[in-house]
């Protein structure tokens, strides 16, 4: 099976397309929009094991992982339908009399989604199906090396029947990319993807005063406090470092443990790590899976010797494994300094770095001090500390969470993070106002014309 790259045309002739939609889709009442949403779901229900497979065969993240975004995906919609009844702005009180003031809410128009190859089903999903329901026509540029599963997705009956609202481009990473930023009819670009992209992505799209939505680096740390419980920390730093072979933006790769804890933390950890069952991420046994391509297995090794001649020492991992496939051994280095460069610097691989800490006060500022904000933990049972972690001098990241791993987040919540990882929120919260464009209205009902702030004018 192939998919074949766009060209500039074929771009050209989808938007006009999409424009072309969202005149009929804009007009539709939302509650209306959201029964289709429903709809996607339901397709998405019955083909949620082939479409996981998909994933798991294209990206490389194991089965259940697979199953598990299209479920993202579905969880979404539901979502998104109960969300199509209740948007809407406040009526507030005017200062003038016979006068109403109200908020209204539309859609923007056209939004762009690009989306990554790490999570290829369930960013979109968290994109369109909020996008749809705001009255937004949708075009997609999935990542180039799971086109097959983007393609797989819109094939569903529903969306397939639907693709006038929500389109669909497959194309080339480049040509496309560049095209929808610079695109004036892009009325919101959705870019998923790295710090360093998102920043170009970034610039062109402010450059004609467009909006963005930026999902970019996430560099996430896991602080370990004297009185956590460690049956919770072991399981959780696993699932954070490990998971996703760490191509989660919200992967751990700091995990900062109080001095008196270090060594016995460290243990446990690496024969946990020496019972994680790696083979075929299709085997309902195993819990992690390949790299997704040749590029980021070099990435790895990279980063594993750039951590020993700045100090590290590996007391886990570090190798390629001997096996087809981009398989890579999941990685402890301890020893490093706070402020290492490698330990600053976002590899999208199972590296996790261990680093030692005394007060709650640096710690703190250790966890804030990288360039990204995504996701944070702490594990203690302190209260005092988990509201101050919570607070303005705490977690200076968009995720901030006490006694659970760094990813793994629910869609209710708003997903995005703070300074070079973007600043964007989609999913859950009020992240649907992100889609939309505000108005202030006044209505004059009186047959007078008093001015705000008691202005006299005669």
């Amino acid at each position: 099976i192939t998919a074949r790259a766009a060209s500039l045309e074929d771009y050209e002739e989808t938007v006009k397309k999409a424009k072309e939609a969202w005149k009929v889709w804009a007009d539709i009442p939302a509650p209306k929009r959201g029964e289709i949403v429903r709809q996607i779901g339901d397709a998405l229900r019955q083909k949620i094991k082939v479409l996981g497979s998909l994933v798991s065969l294209e990206m490389g993240k194991i089965f259940v992982e697979g199953v598990g975004e299209v479920q993202e995906y579905v969880d979404v919609c539901d979502y998104a339908v109960g969300l199509s009844r209740m948007i809407g702005g406040p009526i507030l009180p005017s200062e003038r009399p016979g006068h109403a003031l109200i908020e209204q809410w539309n859609p923007v128009g056209l939004v762009g989604i690009i989306t990554a190859f790490n999570f290829p089903v369930a960013v979109y999903g968290w994109n369109s199906a909020i996008a749809m329901i705001c009255g937004n026509a949708c075009l997609w540029k999935g990542a180039p090396t799971t086109s097959l599963t983007s393609v797989a997705v819109t094939k569903c009956k529903q969306l397939f029947q639907l693709s006038a609202l929500s389109l669909n481009v497959v194309v080339c990473l480049l040509l496309c990319r560049t095209a929808m930023a610079r695109d004036e009819r892009m009325d919101l670009l959705s870019f998923t993807g790295s710090t360093k992209v998102g920043k170009q992505v970034a610039l062109m799209v402010q450059e004609r005063f467009g909006r963005s939505l930026l999902e970019l680096g996430g560099n996430n740390a896991i602080i370990v406090f004297e009185d956590a419980d460690l049956n919770l920390v072991i399981p959780s730093a696993l699932f954070a470092a490990v998971g996703t072979a760490g191509q989660r933006c919200t992967t751990a790769r700091r995990l900062f443990l109080h001095e008196s804890i270090h060594d016995e933390v460290v243990a446990k950890l690496a024969q946990a790590y020496a019972q994680v069952r790696i083979g075929d991420p299709w085997d309902p046994d195993t819990l992690y899976g390949p790299l997704h391509t040749k590029e980021a297995v070099k990435m790895f090794l990279d980063a594993v010797e750039q951590a020993k001649q700045q100090g590290g020492s590996v007391v886990y991992g570090g190798k390629v494994i001997n096996r087809p496939g981009n398989y890579v051994e999941p990685t402890i280095v301890t020893g490093l300094p706070h402020n290492a460069p490698i330990v600053h610097t976002e590899t999208f691989a199972p590296i996790l770095y261990v680093l030692k800490f005394k007060e709650e006060e640096e710690v703190f500022a250790w966890n804030n001090e990288v360039k990204q904000g995504l996701s944070s933990s702490i594990f203690t049972k302190d209260l005092g500390r988990i509201f101050r972690w919570l607070g303005p001098k705490g977690s200076d990241c968009g995720i901030v969470n006490v006694n659970i791993p760094t990813s793994g987040a629910e869609i209710g919540g708003a997903f995005g993070g703070e300074k070079h990882t973007g600043g964007g929120r989609e999913s859950g919260s009020d992240s649907w106002k992100l889609y939309m464009r505000r108005s202030t209205c006044t209505i004059n009902y009186s047959k007078d014309l008093p001015l705000a702030q008691g202005i006299k004018f005669q």
